[in-house]
This record gives C-alpha cells, structure tokens and sequence, in this order.
C-alpha cells in the first residue's frame, strides 16, 4: 500500500479590498447618521442602521477570510479554512433577513404611503451607490471563484441597487407626487436580490455539509483516475471544499502492477487541478484487488 498528498496555489489576497470597504461604509454610516439626526429623517436613521450591517457582513467575511489561513495544528488538523464558508453562509442569510425586513417595510408603507422626505435623502442614497458600487467594485475580481467573496461582492452590490432605488423612486415621487411608487420600488428591488441571493445562500449550506462543489462532476473525476496509467479501479472516492477557495479530494485507487509513486502523484494532481479546480489530493494505492477485506482495512486507516 502506497499513500501520496499534494495541493496547489494559495487563493488570491483581499485584505487591501476589505480594508477600504469597511472604511468607506463606516464614513458612510456616520453620515448617514449626521444627516437623519439634523433633518430628523426616520428613513435616514433606518437605512443608516441597515448600512451597518453592510460593516458587520464585511467584518465577516474578512474574518472568514482570515480563519482560513491559520495553520493547522494538534487539534484542526486541517486548519479553519471552513471558516470562509460560514461566512459565506452567514452572509447570505443576512441579506435574506434584511431583504425580508426591506419588503415588510414596503408593505406597511404601501398601506399607509408616507410622503418623501425632500432631496437631501436622494443625495445620501447618491452617495450610498458611490460608496457601494465601489465596494462591490473592489470584490469584483474574486466572486466568481470564492463563494465568500461572492457574499460580501452581492451585499454591497444589493444595496447599491437599494441606493439607486430610492434615488430614482424619489425623484418620481417628488416630481409627480407618486408617495406608492418608493415601496413598489422597494418590493421589486428585494424580489431581485433575493433570487441573486438565494444561489449563495444554497451554495454555502451545500459546502457545510461537505457536498460536492458545483462545476465539479463526481463520476467525470472517477473515470479521469481510472484513465491514469495502472489504475484498475477507483473506491472510496470523496471530493468537498476545505473553503469557499479550495477544494479537497480523497480516493483509493486499485493499482495491482504498481504504486503511486512522486511522478503518478504529480501527474494525478496537475490533471485533477487543471480538469476539475481540486487543489488538495491524498491518494491511496493497493495492489491487490478491492475485496471485504480490504475494505475494513482501508476504513480502519482513514
């Protein structure tokens, strides 16, 4: 029995990214606060404070970022790296929440339409898409390929298209009088980020329980090892994310005329990485063929 481990490259560093966001949002939020204090804006005050969960959602994220690259050790034997997940997970049951609280606002105001409270709203809700937008901006790169970064690219995303509701919805209902059109607005706003949403919030509930990552084809990964050179069968085949940016495989092969050598592992990794993203492969090697036996040996090793 032969056993061989490899991983690839380190996921891409948005510390610089987050850095900024929090900062912009954090000034954001002060002034908000200032402005919905001096004119007395309740909307102000309010979105001010949904603002700052904007922060709280970066904070997290960043945070999970962050876990992910502690070493291993005695007792996390493979670090914290699903940290990241959990933020991820955290994040869009976050905006689910807050889209939930945005559509019963709307409702109520929808029964009972409040008058807008004047341009300086509409100029904060401006500045809120500069400062969002630019956030998103800044994650932009990383969403494709971290499910993290995806959260924290689709909060801020979401509540630039919040700010550029209101702008738009307010500056209607200033020139034409229409107090019904900023709920409506807000109802269609939150039906948009909730089904952008709901993909991240699956995705990341999907990966706590170890499922296969999506754009990974569990039977294509089998018959790539069982291609390889001496392999007669492929048992015990496990593939999970470790993160939102790397994901792990695990697999017994069958190779009655040989082993894994350094050479059969590196070839094996480069092809699973290049094929399927997997960055961190152990495998197994027996020469004899996969029976009961075998089988109870092989669990008792795991």
């Amino acid at each position: 029995m032969s056993a061989g481990h490899a991983h690839a490259h380190q996921p891409a560093n948005f510390d610089r990214a987050f850095g900024i966001g929090i900062a912009l949002n954090i000034a954001f939020v002060a002034i908000e606060f200032f402005y919905g204090l001096k004119i007395d804006s309740l909307a102000l005050l309010a979105d001010a404070s949904h603002n700052l969960s904007d922060v709280i959602g970066l904070v997290l994220a960043w945070g999970g970022t962050l876990a992910g690259r502690l070493q291993p050790d005695a007792r996390h034997t493979y670090g914290w790296k699903r940290a990241s997940i959990l933020a991820a997970f955290i994040n869009a049951l976050l905006l689910l929440v807050a889209m939930g609280s945005l559509a019963w606002e709307a409702v109520h105001r929808l029964q009972t339409p409040q008058a807008v409270e004047g341009i300086a709203i509409m100029v904060v809700a401006g500045i809120g898409i500069a400062v969002n937008a630019t956030t998103a901006w800044l994650f932009m790169q990383g969403r494709e390929t971290d499910l993290n970064i995806r959260g924290a690219f689709l909060h801020m995303a979401a509540d630039a298209l919040v700010s550029a509701g209101v702008v738009v919805a307010g500056g209607l209902a200033l020139w034409f009088g229409w107090t019904w059109l900023d709920p409506v607005v807000s109802l269609l706003i939150a039906a948009i980020i909730v089904v952008g949403t709901w993909s991240l919030f699956r995705q990341s509930l999907h990966l706590l329980f170890d499922g296969v990552p999506e754009g990974v084809d569990l039977h294509a990964v089998q018959m790539l090892l069982e291609s390889l050179p001496g392999v007669e069968r492929v048992h015990d085949l496990h593939v999970w994310a470790m993160g939102t940016s790397q994901i792990a495989m695990t697999a017994h092969l069958v190779m009655p005329q040989g082993h894994a050598d350094d050479t059969f592992l590196k070839h094996a990794s480069d092809e699973l990485h290049e094929h399927f993203g997997i960055e961190h492969v152990t495998i197994q090697a027996v020469r004899v063929p996969f029976t009961r036996a075998c089988a109870e040996h092989l669990h008792l090793q795991r």
